[in-house]
């Protein structure tokens, strides 16, 4: 059935009846008419087309102008409705990636959530915020009868690949650490799996070190990643985590040098990522020197409250611009 002229025929009787009325019945019948309209699958330059010829009936005396005008605005509204639709796909797929990283930042906080230890012995703290939905930056502890391992690790690579590399490290990493092997051992066996699973593209930095709170020794390695602080309470300053060592990822058969330090009572240690150090200021990247400031600033608080703190200041200096994904942790010998 050809339902063109019946359409035609009542927006007519609608349209007479709102130019004689102007009410808000009128207007109620020509909302009901568009609704009509899109469940018959009429497009918007069909209902011009019905305008122009309602116009017609209405008015036979109106310009040839005006009426040519309605021509103009039927071409536009082709072309127009082209583009609308095809904005409109691509908002439905831009919400339905959107409503996808979601679901996976989730999972993936899930699987990668990792209790803070509490022992008397050392009191720890760690944040780790990502810059947009999906966290690139990854750390674990696990706890046994005398020692904590602390691993630390930024996928150099953004998205959902990077959360997908970093669960499989995650994985990785605890059945290494069942073996009670070293740190430098841990990453030797982490570099192997990382080059024969992940794309040659994605490359892995790990820092990875275990404290033991019976002899307050703490061992670590480390593979290409930012060198942290140590804080030594009898002269109140500061050096460096020396670190040496490649990128996970690389080549399959690199060794790791091992360090060791022994830590002492209000000694700190502090891990972090690149996202910490390379936060960036007015005039450059943040300063170590101000990084080191304000861990003496909040020295005097628990080491859960030192990295918030510093979070907030650093997010402050860069007006709440985190462009990177920030990980920071901290050991206080108590």
């Amino acid at each position: 059935m050809d339902f063109k002229p019946i359409l035609e025929s009542s927006y007519r009787e609608i349209l007479r009846r709102y130019l004689k009325e102007s009410s808000e019945a009128a207007l109620y019948q020509g909302q009901m008419f568009s609704r009509k309209s899109i469940k018959q699958q009429v497009s918007p330059e069909e209902i011009i087309s019905i305008h122009c010829k309602a116009l017609k009936d209405l008015f036979p005396d109106i310009s040839e102008d005006i009426l040519a005008s309605f021509d103009f605005l039927i071409e536009f509204m082709m072309n127009y409705g082209l583009a609308y639709q095809e904005y409109q796909s691509l908002r439905d797929k831009q919400f339905e990636l959107k409503s996808e990283i979601e679901i996976a930042a989730s999972i993936q906080e899930t699987l990668l959530e990792t209790p803070i230890p509490k022992i008397a012995e050392v009191d720890i703290g760690a944040i780790s915020i990502p810059a947009k939905k999906i966290n690139g930056d990854f750390y674990r502890f696990v706890e046994d009868e005398k020692s904590i391992s602390i691993a630390i690790a930024d996928v150099i690579g953004k998205g959902i690949p990077a959360a997908l590399c970093m669960s499989m490290i995650k994985y990785a990493m605890d059945s290494l650490l069942n073996s009670k092997n070293e740190p430098n051992e841990v990453l030797s066996n982490l570099n192997k799996v990382v080059e024969s699973n992940v794309d040659s593209s994605m490359f892995i930095t790990m820092f990875y070190g275990i404290y033991d709170f019976i002899t307050h020794t703490f061992t670590y390695a480390a593979a290409g990643h930012e060198q942290g602080f140590y804080y030594h309470a009898s002269s109140q300053s500061f050096e460096d985590l020396i670190t040496r060592g490649m990128v996970l990822g690389v080549e399959p058969n690199i060794t790791y040098e091992q360090f060791e330090k022994k830590v002492y009572p209000g000694d700190i240690i502090v891990l972090l990522s690149d996202g910490v150090t390379e936060s960036r200021m007015k005039n450059g990247f943040i300063e170590r020197s101000v990084i080191t400031d304000l861990i003496q600033t909040f020295m005097h608080l628990s080491a859960q409250d030192m990295v918030e703190n510093i979070y907030r200041q650093i997010e402050r200096l860069q007006n709440f611009e985190i462009r990177d994904d920030f990980t920071l942790i901290i050991l206080k010998r108590i």
